[in-house]
């Protein structure tokens, strides 16, 4: 393959991945830590500076459920914009935070029960 060929391929697969990734709404973070790798390896990955080889495309695939061939071929023309992109990011991280403030929530109730039942025996 024509080195002009595999950084056209690199950089039409990274575009692809970053649009999968953005309308997911997951940072470049989540997607590392998923591919067990660093998050500038990772941005190799999206901007096209890295050669992707099989496997690496293979687990890529999986993660977004697409298709080897689609995460190649597809073209995205729009991606959402950057402020999308934020909002989805910004509405992952409400939503952790609220789970946790429920699971600290549950903790501090059952503890109260626990004293409740100290004091009562």
């Amino acid at each position: 393959m024509s080195e002009t060929i595999k950084k056209k391929t690199n950089k039409s697969a990274g575009k692809n991945i970053r649009t999968l990734r953005h309308e997911r709404g997951w940072s470049q973070e989540d997607v590392a830590s998923r591919l067990g790798i660093s998050i500038p390896a990772f941005s190799k990955i999206e901007t096209g500076v890295t050669d992707i080889n099989l496997s690496r495309l293979e687990q890529i695939a999986n993660i977004f459920e697409v298709s080897v061939v689609n995460l190649l071929s597809l073209e995205y023309v729009e991606e959402p914009s950057v402020q999308d992109a934020s909002l989805n990011i910004l509405q992952k991280k409400l939503t952790d935070r609220e789970n946790e403030i429920t699971g600290l929530q549950r903790k501090v109730i059952l503890l109260y029960e626990e004293l409740l039942n100290k004091n009562n025996s």
